[in-house]
Formats: structure tokens, C-alpha cells, sequence
């Protein structure tokens, strides 16, 4: 592994508290990115997704697990113990990062808030991710992303036109909320390049799930009226939505102006740019339903690999509606590397690749999703344990 590059954040030291998703995602981006991660877990129980299974790889690593840990060491203490509290603040010491995921003021009690330890590293980024949020009404509340997808209004602007609201296929709030929190890290990075100091950063779910929102939130806070629920039609933009060829082989429209809609037009050898009622884009949204269904009735005459051939030829946007496997076979996908393994480091692994292309320090895929507590000893040692400090602190359970 020596001749890898090193990356962005190669010299960053960050000490991940964090647990399940969202804040595992953020520090498997900073660890991608070059930092030094230490991932610290329960003794013998370790992060919840270790036990979200099956499917697991032949190694017993949990997929679910696998999908965030990656490039991390595995450090278990118990930080419910004298002990172990002392452990993590000395590693906090060393640390230009905590990431945290803890409900607000949980780890006050155990001296480890980032009031107490900024005391011995004012340089300290304590990264908090929550629920709601450290402050405002709701601040205590847990957070899950199901419950945040509901609460948010993401899940009334998702699903059939007709049919109950639908949540997004994958913790989407989660994610997006570790990417907000890998923001906020590195902008505080940048900071204390000029300050010297380090600060708190505080991301919501619930915040990010409404940022999320974007033009249909402020479709409401334009209009003053509650957004509908369209399925896979655009709000704004019309045709832009899934349509079916022959057979009932679905494919995805998405003509963004009224030149594509032209063309469109063209290709099915109609005049209706020229009419009125869908000329422009407003007077299509208006007319959404009737231009709509006639267009389904145009491109159930053909299939769907006629039309993709023809609209893609035209210039029109469209594409294939994929499932997964098909997806991560794409040659694309593959050729911009975003189904890795770790075959060449032992191991039964293979993981969705980091999307960031960085020319000059690119992500590295050092080590695979470590084992409970594989680095226990030589971190423990680092910090100055000998080995039968070490020895006494595992018989007692700390570590």
C-alpha cells in the first residue's frame, strides 16, 4: 500500500464516535479523502450495523457496515468507564476532528462535550450530528431518517399521485446529512487555517431533509400552496416524467426547454410546439394532463429501445430505467471505478466507489472494513499503554 498517493486530508487525524449511518458516512469521505480514522465501538458489540445482516460477504462483514467503514481502524472502548473516558480524551488531544452522532448532551457526562474538550485542544473541530439539531424546541429528540423523511414533508412529494406517501429508497436524509456534516468539517478546516482555533459543527437531520427540498420547497414559499404529490412527473417542467413503450418497457423523458420539446415533436411528427396550449413550458405545465396522455399513446406505439434510439439521436434527454445490477455493470460505472474490491488487501469486500476525482490527490481505498476492535492495541499503544496496561484494561472491560 506504500505506492498509493497521498490524499487530500493526508496528515488529518479524526476520531469517529459516530455510529449506523449518517456520521459513518461523513468520516469514510474524510478517511476516502486521506485522513487517519479511528472508529471507536462498544467492546464485543461494536457499531449496530456489524449485526444488520444478511447479506454479508464471506467474511462475515456485514453489507450494510461494509457501505460506510471502509479505510477506518477499529478502536473499542467503553466510555461509560473512567477509563475509557480518559482513553478518548487523549486521543482528542492528538485529534484535528471528533465526529459525533450521541443525542445533544449525551456525552456531557462523560466530559467528552466539546465544551470540556476543547479546554486541552482549542484547535478541536467537534463535529455533532443530530435529529433536530443542539438547539430550538425539539433539540432532545432522537432522529431517524424514515421518521425525518415524514416530518420534513420529503415524504409527501414522493409516491403515485394516487396512491400514500413513499419514502426514498435509501436513508437519502442520512446521507445527504453526512455530506452536510463533511461540508461544515472541512470549511471549519479552512478556518482555523486563519484562526488557529477550532469550532462545533452542528447538523440536523431535520434541517437537511428540508434543505432537500429545494424548488419544491420554494415553490410553497413562493406560491403559499402546498405542493402535490406527482410521482415521477416534474413539478416545474413538462414532460419530464416516465413514460412507457410498447409492451410496457419504461424509459425516462426529461425535456428541460422548449427547443428539446421541438425536437421532440419533430421526432413524433406532430406540430404541437406550434399549438398554444404547449408552446411554452408554463402553458405545458398547465396543460399537463392532456399533453401528457397523448404523448403516451404516441410512444406506446413503439418500444422503449425505438424510442431511446431516436430521442437519444434527436438530442432529447431520456434514458433506461436500470435495477441495481444493472446499474453497477454500466461501463461507465465502471470505468469511473465505482465498484471497487479489496481482493489485492485479502479480503472478500467489494464496496460502491467514492464519486470525488480529485487529479492531484485522488481517494484511496487503503484497507477494507476493519474487524471489532483490530486496532485496539497498536492505537492503545500509540498513546503510551505498555502491554500489560493494555491487559489490565481488557480484563477489566474497558477495551
Amino acid at each position: 500500500m506504500t505506492d498509493m498517493p497521498k490524499g487530500a486530508l493526508h496528515g488529518i487525524k479524526v476520531l469517529d464516535l459516530s455510529r449506523v449511518l449518517a456520521g459513518p458516512s461523513c468520516t469514510q469521505v474524510l478517511a476516502d479523502l486521506g485522513a487517519e480514522v479511528i472508529k471507536v465501538e462498544r467492546p464485543h458489540i461494536g457499531d449496530e450495523t456489524r449485526h444488520w445482516a444478511p447479506p454479508t460477504f464471506s467474511d462475515d462483514t456485514s453489507a450494510y457496515y461494509a457501505t460506510i467503514n471502509r479505510n477506518k481502524k477499529s478502536l473499542t472502548v467503553d466510555i461509560t468507564m473512567p477509563a475509557g473516558q480518559a482513553i478518548i480524551k487523549k486521543l482528542a488531544i492528538d485529534s484535528d476532528i471528533l465526529v459525533e452522532n450521541f443525542k445533544v448532551g449525551g456525552l456531557k457526562k462523560y466530559g467528552l462535550d466539546y465544551d470540556s474538550l476543547k479546554q486541552d485542544n482549542p484547535r478541536l473541530i467537534y463535529a455533532s450530528l443530530t435529529g433536530f439539531g443542539q438547539t430550538g424546541p425539539d433539540a432532545a429528540r432522537p432522529g431517524y431518517d424514515y421518521i425525518i423523511q415524514g416530518l420534513s414533508g420529503l415524504m409527501s412529494i414522493t409516491g403515485p399521485s394516487d396512491g400514500e406517501p413513499h419514502k426514498v429508497g435509501v436513508a437519502v436524509v442520512d446521507l445527504f446529512a453526512g455530506l452536510q456534516l463533511t461540508i461544515g468539517i472541512q470549511a471549519a478546516l479552512i478556518a482555523r487555517e486563519t484562526t488557529g482555533l477550532g469550532q462545533q459543527v452542528d447538523v440536523a437531520l431535520l434541517d437537511s431533509a428540508l434543505a432537500m427540498l429545494a424548488n419544491v420547497g420554494m415553490n410553497h414559499l413562493a406560491s403559499g400552496k402546498v405542493p402535490p404529490r406527482l410521482g415521477n412527473q416534474h413539478p416545474n417542467i413538462v414532460p419530464y416524467q416516465v413514460f412507457a413503450g410498447q409492451g410496457e418497457q419504461h424509459f425516462i423523458l426529461a425535456c428541460g426547454n422548449d427547443s428539446q420539446f421541438a425536437k421532440l415533436c419533430d421526432v413524433l411528427a406532430v406540430d404541437w410546439h406550434m399549438d398554444e396550449r404547449f408552446m411554452t413550458n408554463p402553458a405545458r405545465v398547465a396543460q399537463r394532463e392532456l399533453l401528457c396522455g397523448e404523448l403516451s399513446k404516441k410512444f406506446s406505439e413503439q418500444s422503449r429501445t425505438y424510442w431511446l434510439e431516436v430521442l437519444d439521436k434527436a438530442g432529447i434527454p431520456c434514458g433506461a430505467i436500470h435495477n441495481v445490477a444493472e446499474a453497477l455493470a454500466m461501463p461507465q460505472a465502471l470505468a469511473r471505478e465505482m465498484v471497487i474490491d479489496f481482493a489485492k488487501q485479502g479480503s472478500p469486500v467489494r464496496a460502491l466507489g467514492n464519486p470525488i476525482k480529485l487529479s492531484a490527490s485522488p481517494v484511496t481505498y487503503r484497507s477494507p472494513p476493519p474487524k471489532l476492535s483490530e486496532h485496539t492495541d497498536s492505537t492503545l499503544a500509540d498513546l503510551g499503554y505498555d502491554s500489560e496496561m493494555i491487559a489490565k484494561l481488557k480484563a477489566d472491560g474497558i477495551v
